[in-house]
């Protein structure tokens, strides 16, 4: 089942509208076409059925003879031999009418295609002396289209008289149904047809907005740094102007964390010099300058963590391989403890996973994670790394004491320390958590296996073919 996000995206994509507006004028234009030639051709039809009939009107017309007695009479056979075809569906009659215009006689003389049956023309006017279209229902139901005409002979002791031909109106509905049937079959072949041209037609156009959505979904992620690949010429300008503004960006990137960097180098300087000078001195008036040394440097470096990890997630385009990583943070941690003979394994289900920011974040994340693992560890700490989905996530257990459920989200809060016989500034773990937040990751605690805490650092992957 398609996710709702996506069905509400799939009804609002260019896509949607292009093919719903393109497919309904087709359908539109396919359809008014049918309805055209179906009503052309069933007028051609009926014209082509009057004409027809006014023919065999006018040779009736031709044939009728009245002698000086008044007696009517049709000498010679029409033409057409469906007029001596019993009910063969095409049918000639002579009404005759009295002095007043109406009908006397209905059937006078007919066509022996009528048999023994007369067409019900008693009802149509008898007024008029042009040629007349009519439809008659006789008393079976059969509907037929009719052409008249009333002529007076020239005897005078004749009265008018009346002309009917009809055709069984089947022989009209007949092929226009058949055309009808035939004109939506191929028809509906036809609509099929352009909507598969029109789909393909806007899946093959839009597919470069497609690989363009791709490719910035790589930049975002870090896998390359500008867009690449062969885009139409109306996309080029918008790759190229885009590409230009990642370059300014990385630019203005670099030129910052550079300007960060020297005015740590500036500040800390200074620093440097006021706390050698005060070292020299045995007052407390030293002691404090000491004091709050240290604690300037320590802002400065926190600070400089923030503004580095806020800039290598707008660039976006550095990796850190996490196995190599970690193997040098384990070796470091090994020497700075290497008196307390800790265990420290490595636990990596994906060899190639790697984390999606700078190495040094990397290292200040996990340093600072691994150091206090290392400080209350009793022997053995596991780091255990698993790739999920886009995120890698990285487990820290060690065997010391733990911590009671009140302060485990103490610990992550600046200047806190779980102990103060314990070495450190309280800022190593409140730098981790500000890191992960910079890169949209989580850090959360609980309790070990090994019985001691459990540290889990989520972070985002990207791939180690990453371009740089």
């Amino acid at each position: 089942m398609m996710p709702r996000k996506t069905a509400l995206s799939f009804w609002s994509s260019l896509r949607f509208r292009l093919l719903a507006g393109t497919l309904a004028w087709v359908l539109l234009t396919i359809i008014v076409a049918g309805w055209g030639l179906n009503s052309l051709f069933k007028q051609h039809m009926m014209q082509q059925v009057r004409a027809e009939l006014t023919l065999h009107l006018n040779q009736l017309l031709s044939f009728v003879a009245v002698d000086p007695d008044g007696k009517v009479s049709v000498p010679h056979a029409l033409s057409d031999a469906r007029f001596d075809q019993p009910l063969s569906g095409l049918y000639w009659q002579i009404d005759q009418q009295d002095g007043q215009g109406r009908t006397a006689t209905t059937g006078l003389l007919r066509s022996r295609s009528l048999w023994d049956n007369v067409l019900p023309t008693s009802n149509i006017g008898n007024t008029s002396t042009a040629l007349q279209d009519f439809t008659i229902t006789d008393a079976d139901g059969t509907v037929l289209d009719a052409v008249g005409r009333i002529i007076q002979p020239e005897e005078e002791s004749s009265y008018p008289l009346r002309l009917v031909v009809a055709v069984n109106h089947d022989i009209v509905a007949l092929p226009v149904e058949r055309f009808r049937n035939m004109l939506i079959l191929a028809l509906t072949i036809l609509a099929i047809g352009l909507m598969v041209a029109v789909t393909t037609q806007v899946i093959l156009g839009l597919r470069p907005f497609g690989r363009l959505r791709k490719s910035l979904a790589d930049v975002h992620e870090g896998k390359t740094s500008h867009i690449e690949g062969d885009f139409p010429a109306e996309l080029e300008p918008l790759v190229n102007d885009f590409n230009q503004v990642l370059d300014v960006n990385a630019k203005v990137i670099e030129r910052a964390r550079t300007q960060a960097g020297n005015l740590a180098h500036a500040v800390k300087t200074p620093l440097a010099i006021l706390s050698n000078a005060a070292a020299k001195e045995q007052t407390s008036f030293s002691a404090l300058v000491q004091e709050q040394v240290a604690m300037a440097q320590r802002q400065v470096n926190y600070h400089l963590a923030r503004a580095r990890a806020a800039a290598a997630m707008q660039a976006s385009t550095s990796r850190t391989p996490v196995k190599k990583s970690l193997e040098a943070l384990i070796r470091v941690m090994q020497r700075l403890y290497a008196e307390r003979n800790l265990d420290i394994r490595l636990h990596l289900q994906e060899d190639h996973c790697a984390f999606r920011g700078e190495e040094q974040d990397f290292q200040e994340m996990l340093g600072n994670v691994l150091d206090n693992a290392c400080k209350w560890a009793s022997h053995a700490i596991s780091v255990t790394v698993a790739q999920v989905r886009n995120d890698i996530v990285i487990t820290v257990d060690d065997d010391g004491e733990g911590l009671p459920e009140n302060q485990k989200d103490l610990i992550f809060q600046r200047g806190i320390r779980a102990d103060e016989k314990k070495p450190g500034t309280g800022l190593g773990l409140d730098i981790v958590r500000d890191l992960t937040d910079l890169y949209q990751g989580a850090v959360v605690t609980a309790s070990s296996p090994f019985g001691g805490l459990r540290v889990v650092l989520r972070l985002p992957a990207a791939s180690l073919g990453l371009k740089h």
